[in-house]
């Protein structure tokens, strides 16, 4: 292969099959995409199944803590798991611009192939298409996942009641604040890593163990204000939340002061929400404890009925604000 993408790259003819068996195969191979057929063969799925879908088009393709790689297999496992699911197959697709350095695709592809390992799925079906210089910028990859539904009943953003309290499983906006400080024009001094990363292996100990989660919800972007918001509307319920009980780092928060950013809204890649009845919350923690990816986790709130499909934020200095659900894109192309 050569030293940049070419458009052949993408017509299906040698130098896609180049491609296939000397990048990705190299990366990603395994039983069900080594055998190169139009479709994945699948088998040992029974019962309900979950399936999500996302894009990621992330600037920049690399930051502190991951890649667009790593980040598009990470985000899809967490998706499929939120729903109380074990993720067990991808399909990957790359729209790759001309002229792409072939050794950032392979870092990329290296990437994922790590992320998938890590995750405990296969990445079982693929496309890639190849397309002109300025239509697209640098590489957008699509993953598709499913997996089967462990929790019965499966957790839901419908199911929130009141009485109920809400967790953090770690640090909010650390994603955010990491693409932000890394995308050119606007860097500034920060150590702030994404907490990109898998919670499918976590949230399978936390619905083994506590059959009555109510909701599993990843606030990815909009963050933690908004993923709130939406499931406050969906179950009609109000979610009061403590300002000085959520878990931000100091960096965070000062890159935040700086920028005229709201944490609260920063996206996170790597965290999860959690509602379940308040006589379960102690196990929640204990079991997330456990975990080296939720040792700050936390109990921020509690669901009441007072003011259903909104969220309220208590200050420190006991005053109340309501958290709306964010207006436009505050930052564009963090995932």
């Amino acid at each position: 292969m050569g030293k940049k993408v070419l458009l052949d790259y993408g017509s299906g003819g040698k130098a896609s099959q180049r491609l296939i068996s000397e990048l990705f195969l190299k990366y990603l191979g395994n039983e069900r995409l080594n055998r190169l057929d139009d479709a994945a063969f699948l088998t040992n799925l029974d019962g309900p199944l979950a399936m999500s879908t996302d894009s990621y088009t992330v600037d920049p393709l690399f930051f502190p803590g991951g890649n667009i790689g790593s980040l598009a297999v990470h985000g899809t496992v967490n998706d499929v798991a939120m729903l109380g699911a074990r993720p067990m197959f991808l399909s990957c697709a790359f729209i790759i611009e001309e002229g792409l350095e072939m050794e950032v695709l392979e870092e990329i592809v290296a990437s994922m192939g790590e992320a998938a390992k890590k995750s405990g799925v296969e990445i079982v079906t693929g496309d890639t298409k190849v397309v002109p210089k300025g239509a697209v910028d640098k590489i957008f990859i699509n993953t598709t996942g499913i997996g089967q539904i462990v929790a019965n009943p499966a957790p839901s953003g419908h199911r929130a009641k009141p009485g109920d309290v809400i967790i953090v499983s770690g640090s909010m906006g650390d994603h955010g604040l990491a693409i932000l400080s890394h995308r050119q024009g606007i860097a500034f001094d920060s150590n702030v890593e994404s907490d990109s990363a898998p919670l499918n292996h976590l949230v399978l100990k936390l619905v083994q163990e506590i059959p009555d989660i109510h909701v599993l919800r990843d606030p990815t972007r909009g963050g933690l204000a908004t993923t709130l918001n939406e499931i406050a509307q969906q179950s009609q319920v109000e979610c009061l939340i403590f300002e000085d009980k959520i878990p931000i780092r100091e960096e965070v928060k000062g890159g935040c002061s700086f920028l005229g950013l709201d944490p609260l809204y920063l996206a996170n890649e790597g965290k999860l929400i959690c509602i379940l009845p308040e006589n379960q919350a102690e196990k929640a923690l204990e079991i997330m404890r456990s975990d080296p990816l939720a040792q700050e986790c936390a109990i921020i709130g509690q669901v009441s009925d007072e003011r259903p499909g909104k969220v309220v934020l208590e200050t420190g200095l006991g005053g109340h604000r309501l958290l709306d659900m964010l207006e436009g894109e505050q930052l564009p192309r963090i995932c």
